[in-house]
């Protein structure tokens, strides 16, 4: 295996090309020990590929570094290993090579990406690691970047809902980035979630390779929610990558004066899903649990016909008691003492003066 990850780590050489050079001459010891001359009968090589397997061949620390890799107890997992990821190969530049950190998702569940601005608001925050709770205590699998703000909250969640969660990072799997994270990397890999990365032990995380990435986390999963983005912004292209692999993409809708829902908002527009809440998202996965059905249809029950008139005309962005009397012919002193018999109960809360949203 040594020289399979020899030839995984060479640099200026294409995974497209690693897989056609593989194929053509054999196996990572075959092409270690294939000679110049006969290289350069492989016509689809180009002069600078031949170059980067000759100069690789110089490396003096190729035995450290591979031992080193097993002292870190990582995997190395190139794509001919049945360990594979399937979902990988079916995408159109799926990498040579992965290296794991702990365990890659269970391909016979559920998974669902959940992916977001870094610099996010409070709101962002707060339903990334709603959904990410929900998605896992009904079995389903989060994927993220594990970045600062929406994808580490989301990831959060799911160790909270005590289900898998996997990391695809930007950088090695050895380099925690961002460095606060810190608690989190290391919870993954204690909750027996995984770190992967396409990237050599050791690679800094240059921005370069955050892009790159993305196709991984959007190829893994089944569905991709979007938390808040701007309207430029890297959560917006693991959702069009999503999209050409053929996959579903959610947004959480936002107010429409932010910047961070600008993304999600015009998502929606061009017809993605809206997240209105995690059941009805799981609902649409077809993974509802019973339990999950029968304590929601039981929480509606409990509501009496003014407070589940009022309660449905919410949503998960606030909105102001003009707007409800404009919707229910009701008193502006019933729909007060409604709306606060219904906050008290916890099915919503006042987020600013006289302006609410759904809690549940």
């Amino acid at each position: 295996m040594i020289y399979e990850y020899w030839f995984a780590t060479i640099r200026h050489l294409s995974d497209q090309k690693k897989m056609y050079v593989r194929e053509q001459i054999g196996t990572g010891r075959e092409i270690y020990y294939i000679e110049e001359k006969k290289l350069r009968n492989h016509t689809y090589l180009t002069e600078k590929d031949i170059q980067a397997i000759i100069e690789a061949k110089k490396n003096k620390n190729l035995e450290k570094d591979y031992q080193e890799l097993i002292r870190k107890k990582l995997r190395f997992i190139p794509f001919y290993d049945e360990e594979y990821p399937e979902k990988l190969k079916e995408i159109a530049s799926p990498p040579y090579a992965l290296y794991v950190k702990g365990n890659l998702p269970d391909p016979n569940k559920k998974t669902a990406a959940i992916v977001g601005a870094r610099c996010c608001t409070r709101y962002g925050e707060k339903y990334a690691m709603e959904y990410g709770e929900k998605l896992a205590q009904n079995g389903v699998q989060v994927v993220s970047g594990m970045a600062r703000g929406i994808d580490g909250a989301g990831q959060r969640g799911a160790i909270n809902g005590k289900g898998y969660t996997c990391a695809v990072l930007g950088s090695g799997v050895d380099v925690c980035y961002p460095k606060e994270n810190r608690g989190l990397y290391e919870d993954i890999v204690e909750k027996q979630g995984g770190i992967v990365s396409e990237f050599c032990p050791g690679t800094a995380p240059v921005p370069a390779n955050f892009p790159r990435r993305n196709r991984i986390i959007s190829a893994l999963s089944d569905v991709v929610l979007v938390m808040e983005a701007k309207q430029k912004s890297g959560s917006l292209i693991t959702a069009d990558m999503a999209l050409d692999q053929g996959k579903d993409v959610y947004a959480l809708p936002g107010p429409v004066d932010s910047v961070l829902s600008q993304g999600c908002n015009r998502l929606i527009f061009q017809g993605a899903g809206i997240l209105l809440s995690p059941e009805f998202l799981l609902e649409e996965m077809g993974i509802l649990s019973e339990s999950t059905k029968e304590k929601t249809c039981k929480n509606i029950k409990e509501l009496e016909s003014i407070e589940d008139m009022v309660y449905s005309r919410l949503d998960l962005f606030p909105k102001n008691m003009t707007s409800l009397l404009e919707e229910i012919e009701i008193s502006p002193d019933k729909l007060l003492e409604t709306l606060v018999s219904l906050e008290i109960k916890g099915y919503i809360k006042e987020v600013s003066k006289n302006y609410y949203i759904k809690q549940r």
